[in-house]
């Protein structure tokens, strides 16, 4: 069967085969879980690089809508919130039910804009060294079907910053000086970030190597979604789900609760002032499974997060503890054991 293909309407007439692009429609209240009425475009069949599914995944209904508006619609959009909860794996598995590839990129301040948009090498091709120019992954990114997912994106360099704000707008083409040659967006191309702060800096004192971003540029993401703590009831039932814990499991729920509760604790005692650690989503699932790897809740409390706590804090967090498991913080070896 012949393909069909596409002129994208941002391009010079360019032709996009139909197989590039999305086939089918799901109903995002269907596949997701949440309540809406939007139909997505999605992909029949996955391909190389959309992300492992994750079953036990619960999705919060306004961060998927954003998401989702991105995929639907083409919107650039940036997830902003506390640490561990669940950013970038939050767009991965809106990802991976679409068959949409998806393509993390860190932006640490080792990145640099050359590993962005490419350099000339040293080739060997018909037996002589020949210099090449070898894409970068903006550019690689732009003319294929994927969600390109920027990590940290408020601790970017700032001459980075100012060559992904090239591609920040739709229509945004990427001109590569050193190549005489502009590059269009594939129809399928997408753009999100994550990031700890909004732009502004870090005010917390938890993000440090943050930077405030150029607000020419957080102009031109069109959507800014919050996904920073989950309601307590929401997070038990995210953490038992991860744990494979059937909600009939009454002593391991009301266990799963007391760990979350004493998560409640420590953030509220960093917004009071009291603790300078707070412990995230990601850290409660590690707790529990480092729970089920030592088979003793105390000990693994103390690995996973009291370690990681300043000393002076220490005796705070043994006493959110005490207060939520009715027994002391063992300091020697762990006694309790899992139920």
């Amino acid at each position: 069967m012949s393909e069909i293909a596409f002129a994208d309407p941002r391009s010079t007439g360019a032709q996009v085969p139909a197989t590039e692009l999305p086939d089918i429609m799901i109903d995002a209240r269907q596949t997701f879980g949440i309540e809406t009425n939007m139909q997505v475009p999605a992909y029949s069949e996955p391909r190389e690089h959309v992300p492992d599914l994750d079953d036990a995944y619960r999705f919060d209904r306004d961060t998927t809508l954003a998401i989702l508006a991105g995929f639907a619609h083409n919107r650039r959009v940036m997830i902003q919130g506390y640490h561990g909860t669940g950013k970038s794996t939050h767009i991965e598995q809106v990802a991976a039910r679409l068959n949409w590839p998806c393509i993390r990129v860190n932006l640490d301040s080792h990145i640099s804009r050359i590993d962005l948009i490419g350099k000339d090498a040293i080739v060997l091709k018909d037996g002589k060294q020949i210099t090449e120019f070898r894409e970068g992954i903006l550019p690689w990114a732009l003319q294929h079907p994927c969600a390109l997912v920027f990590d940290e994106y408020d601790a970017g360099r700032p001459d980075v910053m100012f060559v992904i704000q090239r591609v920040l707008e739709v229509e945004g083409r990427l001109t590569l000086l050193d190549q005489n040659r502009v590059i269009h967006p594939h129809p399928a191309f997408r753009l999100f970030a994550t990031a700890n702060t909004v732009g502004l800096g870090d005010t917390t004192g938890l993000y440090h190597g943050t930077q405030q971003i150029n607000q020419g540029q957080m102009d031109r993401w069109n959507i800014v979604a919050t996904l920073n703590y989950l309601p307590h009831a929401e997070e038990t039932a995210i953490v038992m789900a991860k744990m494979g814990i059937d909600a009939n499991d009454k002593p391991a729920k009301r266990q799963i609760e007391c760990m979350v509760a004493l998560a409640d604790l420590t953030r509220a005692g960093f917004i009071n002032g009291d603790l300078s650690t707070v412990m995230s989503p990601r850290t409660v699932i590690t707790w529990a499974e480092n729970t089920k790897i030592f088979g003793d809740l105390a000990y693994a409390f103390r690995v996973t997060f009291l370690n990681k706590c300043d000393e002076a804090e220490r005796s705070t967090v043994a006493e959110y503890f005490q207060r939520c498991f009715n027994q002391d913080l063992p300091t020697g070896a762990a006694v309790r054991k899992v139920i």
